[in-house]
């Protein structure tokens, strides 16, 4: 589309507040066929708001421009001086500048047939028409701009500019969204007397729909074919705001919008682009995972739903008890399924091999997508490593008590039995150990019956009374 021009000299400078501009100028090709020469030359734009500013700046052109493609442009309106069209001397990112001629003529659409009017003079348009269009140097803004010389002169003048500042717009799903798009016309043109007309159209790998037109000279929104879709009627008449609402993001709204701005014989359109992104939301079943022996294989599926566009990456960590990460892969992963809102999902299924994993860990599912990375996590106990919780040790203590009441009981059963009005106090020794695995309390009633072997019977007892 447009081509950066970057010339061998550095003899030019800023005039003002108005940069010289450096662009293509594209050469009509005459008959058919492949042409042998160059289609193009380089050309440069001084711009001034004021036309009385303008000198015989022809000095400062090197050598390699044609003089013939020396333009001396005055722009009211100072559009062709904003500051995004200035990079700093020295700089690698220039805009981007390309002119080619017009011939002015009367439209053939519909809403702006009726601002060609038959008593229109059609000598003011017996002149030098140029159609430029720019990009700023950090591509936020693109301009497309009318000029108009005598003929067989250099000097112009801005007929229309049209200026959007929103060149790639990103929303959310179901956010509202707003494309610029504002046009100025040269109130001394006779052309610009008559009204006007706004058109939006969209485009997307081939196929494009009418979204919006409006008829600023019968003030008649003449077609509406987007749902929500709408202008802000009162900035369009006060200040050119031209700008397309869209009250509702969805995901058909992807695509590149051209803004087209209608004046009797004249048409200029700037391009922007908006994308619905939407991240994806991420589940993992099941959840939470069930207690696993160490060495088998666990099953886990992630779900990947309600996101937009399509690309979407998803994969499987393993975070260990260290904290190390490993990457698992994408396991096995379905096609994708578009749901009723436009938006996608997609799953990924997980053969997990708990043999080399550890004690325990974490298992992630990791989606990467244009909207934003997101993760959903679920931790993994293989049995024979977890070591016991508070609430087992009080519930093994509690076992151990009603043991020890069972066996007074018992006691006291005897004894009354016997008529021994002695009371029998049966000592009783707590014991606890510790096995790799699995621990134990042992009760000792009487006699030292150990459940533990024989490398734990140094294990700490404690005498209850």
């Amino acid at each position: 589309m447009f081509q950066p021009f970057q010339p061998s000299f550095s003899t030019l400078f800023t005039h003002g507040s108005c940069p010289v501009l450096e662009c293509w100028f594209m050469k009509e090709k005459v008959g058919g066929g492949l042409s042998g020469g160059p289609n193009q030359d380089k050309s440069l734009l001084y711009v001034h708001k004021h036309a009385d500013s303008h000198r015989a700046e022809s000095h400062d052109a090197p050598l390699e421009v044609n003089p013939d493609r020396l333009y001396f442009v005055t722009d009211p309106a100072a559009t062709l001086c904003h500051r995004s069209l200035n990079p700093r001397r020295g700089s690698s990112n220039k805009p981007m500048c390309e002119i080619n001629p017009l011939h002015p003529q009367p439209s053939t659409l519909e809403l702006a047939v009726p601002l060609t009017e038959p008593a229109l003079s059609p000598i003011y348009l017996h002149a030098d028409w140029l159609s430029t269009a720019l990009q700023s140097f950090d591509k936020t803004m693109s301009i497309s701009a009318i000029t108009r010389a005598p003929t067989g002169t250099k000097e112009h003048d801005v007929i229309l500019t049209l200026t959007t500042k929103t060149v790639l717009v990103q929303s959310r799903l179901g956010a509202p969204v707003l494309l610029d798009c504002s046009f100025w016309a040269n109130p001394s043109s006779p052309l610009t007397g008559t009204g006007f007309a706004v058109e939006w159209r969209y485009q997307f790998r081939g196929d494009g729909r009418l979204v919006l037109a409006y008829d600023g000279k019968s003030d008649r929104l003449s077609h509406t074919g987007e749902e929500g879709a709408t202008l802000d009627f009162e900035a369009l008449h006060g200040r050119g705001n031209a700008s397309l609402i869209l009250q509702e993001a969805k995901v058909h709204h992807s695509g590149i919008y051209i803004c087209s701005v209608y004046l009797p014989y004249l048409q200029a359109q700037v391009a922007m682009e908006l994308q619905v992104v939407e991240p994806p939301s991420l589940s993992i079943h099941p959840s939470p995972l069930p207690l696993t022996a160490q060495g088998q294989t666990i099953n886990i599926q992630c779900e990947a739903s309600g996101f937009a566009p399509l690309s979407l990456d998803l994969h499987w960590e393993f975070k260990g008890a260290d904290g190390k990460t490993k990457v698992l892969g994408s396991g096995s992963l379905s096609s994708h399924r578009q749901l009723w809102d436009g938006t996608y999902t997609q799953s990924s299924r997980l053969e997990l091999d708990t043999a080399d994993l550890g004690r325990a860990g974490e298992v992630a599912c990791v989606g990467v997508h244009p909207g934003g990375t997101r993760r959903v996590s679920v931790e993994i106990n293989l049995i024979g490593f977890s070591s016991p919780s508070i609430e087992d040790s009080m519930a093994m203590v509690g076992v151990a008590l009603v043991l020890y009441g069972l066996i007074k009981l018992v006691s006291w059963s005897f004894s009354g039995s016997g008529n021994n009005k002695t009371s029998l106090h049966f000592p009783l020794w707590l014991l606890w150990c510790d096995h790799e695995s699995f621990n134990v309390y042992e009760i000792r009633h009487m006699f030292p019956l150990s459940l533990c072997s024989g490398s734990d019977e140094a294990a700490t007892q404690q005498k209850v009374k």
